[in-house]
């Protein structure tokens, strides 16, 4: 039950911050392509390659890592988004954004979580 309350409590905090990062992105960047769900994607993905070497390896706790890998950066990042946003690049006929798109999502994202471990072992 502990880690049930734990995923509730970083998923509310994950969406919310997901919603304050990507409106912001929108804000300074204009919505002409997807900034917002980019970022928030590769935010994501970083702070998943640190907190789950930190909680993997150096500070086990079960609660703790559902509360932040599976509540908090679950909700932060935005797969479903990624996909709605290529999807409707896609039919606006915009080609070369969708795929633009498509590669920073998955490459950029691979790079952060990456990034994320080499960082956290540096601890």
């Amino acid at each position: 039950m502990n880690q049930l309350l734990a995923i509730m409590l970083g998923g509310s905090l994950g969406a919310v911050l997901r919603y304050a990062i990507s409106t912001g992105i929108y804000t300074l960047l204009g919505r002409n392509f997807p900034y917002g769900t980019l970022v928030v994607n590769v935010l994501g993905s970083l702070l998943m390659g640190i907190f789950s070497h930190i909680l993997m390896q150096k500070l086990p706790n079960e609660t703790l890592s559902a509360m932040l890998l599976v509540g908090f950066l679950g909700a932060l990042t935005t797969f479903s988004t990624f996909s709605l946003d290529t999807l409707n690049l896609l039919q606006q006929g915009d080609i070369v954004k969708a795929f633009l798109n498509m590669f920073l999502n998955v490459a950029v994202c691979l790079l952060a979580v990456w990034l994320g471990i080499f960082l956290a072992k540096q601890w």
